[in-house]
């Protein structure tokens, strides 16, 4: 079986936007997709917005630069992950179309797979 990253995006301010019955729905699409994942996610999280994000990047002269926040200026930033497992990419994407930022216009998710150095 190989491994792949799922990587769920959106835009914080239509996030903080949902209502409750939105989060709802939002919430139940989440659970459907682990419902349906079950043992094949290894691990799975929420992460916290990207302004609590800290960045790091060398610049010409090797020099350390550490910044908050995300290093790209984007309006969709990393907002939680899946990890699973899975025979390949189809059945990957059969199940990651059960989550609800495939189906917003203010986010998405991408999917890559693990290099397995072993």
């Amino acid at each position: 079986m190989a491994k792949y990253m799922v990587l769920i995006y959106g835009d914080a301010q239509q996030w903080d936007a949902m209502t409750d019955e939105q989060w709802r729905a939002h919430d139940a699409a989440h659970e459907a997709f682990v419902a349906r994942a079950g043992a094949q996610i290894i691990d799975g999280q929420q992460l916290e917005l990207a302004s609590a994000a800290t960045s790091l990047r060398s610049d010409a002269l090797g020099q350390l630069n550490t910044t908050d926040g995300p290093f790209l200026e984007t309006k969709e930033a990393l907002g939680g992950y899946y990890l699973l497992e899975a025979t390949d990419l189809d059945e990957v994407t059969s199940m990651v179309t059960l989550l609800p930022e495939v189906h917003a216009t203010h986010s998405g998710v991408e999917i890559r797979p693990v290099v397995d150095h072993g």
